[in-house]
Order: C-alpha cells, then sequence, then structure tokens
C-alpha cells in the first residue's frame, strides 16, 4: 500500500444513461477490493417540452451513495471523483443552483441548431478547428440551441460530471477530456476555441477552466464533509469523461491494439501521441478526443446496446420478456442476415418505434419486414448483433488504413462485452484478438486516475502520468477481487 492514500478507502462515481453507480476500493493485506456500494437508476425523462435528465434526483443518489460507502469504510476515505457520460451540462444561476434540468442529448431540438450552426461554420471548418467528430449531439449546438430559444447566453455551464463534482467541492471546472468531447476545444490543446465561440455568438465566459485529468479539486463540502469518514476527503477529476475513463482501465502497452468500449454507445478506437485530422480522417468523420496524460483517443461512435435496449423495451409492451443469455442463445443458432442495417442511421439515435425503423430500412433494400411476435424476436436480436459486428469491422478497417497502424489485439470493455455472441462475430469480423476487458473498466480507470493522482505523479499542463495509471490500472485489474453486484443492504 502506497504512503499516499494512507490506508484509507477511495470512491468513485460512474453516471450512464440507464443507472449510476457509486463503487468504493478498498485495501486487504495491502491488495485493493473494489465493491459495489449503491447502484440507482437513470434515465432521461420526457416533459411538454424537453428531454431532459433529473439533476436533483442524480445527486441525491450520488449523497446516499456517497453514505453507504462511508459505512462501508470505517477507515475513511481519501479521495471521490465522478465520471459520466459526455455533452449534457447544467446551466447555473448566480447562487449555484440549476436553471432547469439538463437537456438529454437525444432531444431533437438540436437538428435545427446543427443546420443553423453549419451555415455559419461548415463542417469541415469545425472539424479542421477541433478534430472532432461531427455529431447533433456536442455541447457545441445544445449551446447553439439555447441561443435559437432564447436563453441567456452568459449563464455559466458545467458538463453533468463536473456540475455533481461542484456540487461535492465547489469548484466549476471543465476537465480536459469531457471538454473535448464538447465540440469547442480547439484542436491538439487544453484551451477553449475562441474562433468558435466568436463567430457563433457563444459567451466564452459562461465556459468554464479546463483542468486535466487527475486534478485535486480541494476538500469535500457541504453536509457529507461532516461525517467523521470524509473529514480531509479530496475530490479529484478523473477522466470525467466516461469512455475516456474506460480506456485508461485498459493495461496495454505497445502500438498493436484498438478498443471498443461497449455500453449505451459503443466507442470504437485507437489511443494516439496526436491528433489525426486528415482529409481520410475528416471524410470518415473520426474525432479525436482528450485521454488521460494528455493522449488522444482516436474513435468513432457507434450506436450500441441502444439499440437492444429500445427494441427490448418495444418487445416488452408486447408481454415479450427475454433474459439476455436466452436471446443470445436463440440467434446464435440462426444464419447470417441475408441483409444488415445501417445502425448508425440518424433516426436509430431519436428512441421510440426502432423495429420500424430497422424495417423500413430493409424495405429499402427489397427485404422483408421483421415480426415482433415471439418467433420473429430473435430474428430481430440476430439483425442488430450481426449489423453492429459489420459496424464494428468497418471502422476499426479504417483506423487501420488511417493512422497506418497493424492492429492484431481488440480490447472490448464495458457491460457490453458480456454479450459473448457479440464479441464472436466481432472476432469473425475483423480477423483480431479479441481480449475482454472488465466490464466495469469505466469505474477501474476512475480508481486509477485517483490513485495516480495521489500519489502526486502528474504534469501542471496534462495532469496524471498515463504510465502511472496504467501501472495502477494493471494492478487493478489483476487483484481487485469486485463484488460489483447489486448490493444486498
Amino acid at each position: 500500500m502506497d504512503r499516499t492514500t494512507d490506508h484509507k478507502a477511495l470512491a468513485a462515481i460512474d453516471l450512464g444513461a440507464q443507472s449510476c453507480r457509486v463503487s468504493v476500493l478498498r485495501w486487504n493485506n495491502n491488495q485493493p477490493q473494489i465493491q459495489l456500494a449503491h447502484r440507482f437508476p437513470n434515465s432521461p425523462r420526457q416533459t411538454s417540452t424537453r428531454l431532459c435528465w433529473d439533476v436533483k434526483a442524480i445527486f441525491t443518489g450520488i449523497n446516499q451513495g456517497l453514505r453507504i460507502a462511508a459505512a462501508k469504510a470505517p477507515e475513511g476515505i481519501a479521495s471521490i471523483a465522478i465520471d459520466g457520460w459526455a455533452v449534457d451540462y447544467v446551466r447555473l444561476l448566480e447562487d449555484g443552483s440549476p436553471v432547469a434540468d439538463a437537456f438529454c442529448y437525444r432531444d431533437p431540438r438540436t437538428e435545427q441548431a446543427e443546420r443553423e450552426v453549419h451555415a455559419i461554420l461548415p463542417a469541415s471548418r469545425l472539424y479542421a478547428a477541433t478534430g472532432v467528430q461531427i455529431l447533433r449531439i456536442n455541447t457545441l449546438y445544445q449551446l447553439y440551441a439555447d441561443k435559437l430559444a432564447g436563453d441567456d447566453p452568459k449563464l455559466p455551464w458545467l458538463n453533468v460530471p463536473e456540475f455533481m463534482t461542484y456540487c461535492l467541492c465547489g469548484k466549476r471546472v471543465s476537465e480536459y477530456t469531457n471538454a473535448t468531447h464538447s465540440g469547442l476545444v480547439a484542436l491538439g490543446s487544453h484551451q477553449w476555441c475562441e474562433t468558435i465561440f466568436n463567430e457563433l455568438g457563444l459567451d466564452a465566459a459562461a465556459a468554464p477552466q479546463i483542468v486535466p485529468s487527475g486534478s485535486i479539486l480541494g476538500n469535500l463540502q457541504g453536509d457529507l464533509a461532516q461525517l467523521p469518514e470524509f473529514r480531509d476527503t479530496k475530490v479529484i477529476v478523473p477522466a470525467c469523461h466516461d469512455t475516456a475513463s474506460a480506456i485508461a482501465a485498459i493495461p496495454a502497452i505497445g502500438d498493436d491494439w484498438a478498443f471498443i468500449s461497449s455500453g449505451t454507445w459503443s466507442l470504437v478506437g485507437t489511443v494516439l501521441d496526436s491528433p489525426c485530422v486528415s482529409d481520410a480522417a475528416r471524410a470518415a468523420n473520426f474525432t479525436n478526443l482528450g485521454g488521460v496524460g494528455g493522449k488522444i483517443c482516436f474513435l468513432k461512435n457507434v450506436i450500441g446496446m441502444w439499440l437492444l435496449r429500445q427494441c427490448t423495451e418495444e418487445w416488452e409492451k408486447l408481454g415479450e420478456r427475454w433474459s439476455l443469455p436466452d436471446l443470445l442463445s436463440a440467434c446464435a443458432k440462426m444464419p447470417t442476415p441475408t441483409s444488415l442495417i445501417d445502425v448508425d442511421e440518424p433516426q436509430l439515435m431519436l428512441p421510440g418505434n426502432t423495429i420500424h425503423k430497422m424495417n423500413e430500412q430493409l424495405r429499402r433494400t427489397g427485404e422483408l419486414p421483421l415480426s415482433c411476435d415471439h418467433s420473429g424476436v430473435p430474428a430481430i436480436a440476430n439483425l442488430v448483433f450481426h449489423s453492429l459486428a459489420a459496424r464494428y469491422a468497418e471502422v476499426l478497417s479504417a483506423i487501420a488504413k488511417i493512422t497506418g497502424k497493424n492492429l492484431k489485439r481488440l480490447f472490448i470493455v464495458g457491460g457490453g462485452n458480456q454479450n459473448t455472441l457479440l464479441n464472436r462475430l466481432t472476432a469473425e469480423r475483423t480477423g483480431l484478438e479479441v481480449i475482454l476487458g472488465s466490464t466495469e473498466s469505466t469505474t477501474v480507470g476512475n480508481f486509477a486516475v485517483q490513485l495516480a493522482a495521489l500519489e502526486g505523479h502528474t504534469n501542471p499542463s496534462t495532469g496524471v502520468s498515463a504510465d502511472s495509471v496504467a501501472r495502477w490500472a494493471a494492478r487493478l485489474v489483476s487483484q481487485s477481487v469486485a463484488q460489483l453486484s447489486d448490493p444486498a443492504h
């Protein structure tokens, strides 16, 4: 055990689009052990005017989870860090309270915003300025949608993980990996792009200061700080973007590997030392997102388990309830579909009528639509899995060609890597050696950054050392006996 943690525990919060988790890392005979302390549901809710996140409920869940974590760690908690999904944000009033619940990135308001932004700043210019994939969910388009709605552009904002961090310690910052996902950070820098703010009439003063991964913001404040377990607890920003945190948990060396962070989204990419914004990268709409230690996560968003989740919700309305193992077993006996779908068709990103949208694609290729009844369920799931694997292979082939890497290994991390059929189909389609990482890689990466930060292995501009984080990740993956099923408390 290193002196940096003083034998105290650590707490990691991972905010997800379906559920949020509070985990605790404790030391047993000098070995790290990770346990889930609290899990609570999370999903966007539709009001009459917006699709949004209930930020008060999320923070209530965090607060409850941290109290449970404290009860599990009487030795005290050295630090807390929060990661989560990117792009969505909370606007703040003068007293620091939210103006309203955060819009969900799936809200259709950004469709008009994207068109109007590109009329001022074409996609080619935006990509050259930031190196970020053009997606209408990016914070850039959401801020412009606020402007179109007449909202006050001077109101300060914080991305959701950093807002929850702000609630814990009172420091308003934007962590580097999460900031880059906004589409507002200047290429190859840790600074906001003034050109974009100026030309779109957005207020740069409303944006928070960008800080590197592993920055220690100060001590925990508020009611929680009164608990003895939280005496002198530090609040740290990890890789606040959950994908960057998941990638930080891959203890790989060499330059022959790629990754898929598989969850609601599938993030398919590789790690680079510097951005890649070649004509080929721009044409294929690859993104250059910040990674731990100032690295670049060169990747592409592919709609992931979202498709299966949407189909499952439709099946349940019809009385069809299938467990994942039963569904995979049924699909494994089926042949490859004669026609696949484009999983990245924009309409599939929006909730509702997913099976109908998939069938519309099939009709356009001359295929018969698939039935939603009991006999048709496996065929729909089989179509989703084969289509996802084909898309993964297409993206990975493009990565190898654009970067010049000779890819041999593919690490699949995140909860989606429990889909054994999709893993097999991906291996067959790509020809790569598939290596399964932790299903809780985001949490592992969060803890690895905290441990590196507490050691003091940091650089003022790039934050924690990528090598130090990788060493901790390797130790956590190999030695931590994770008990991450739902706790019985």
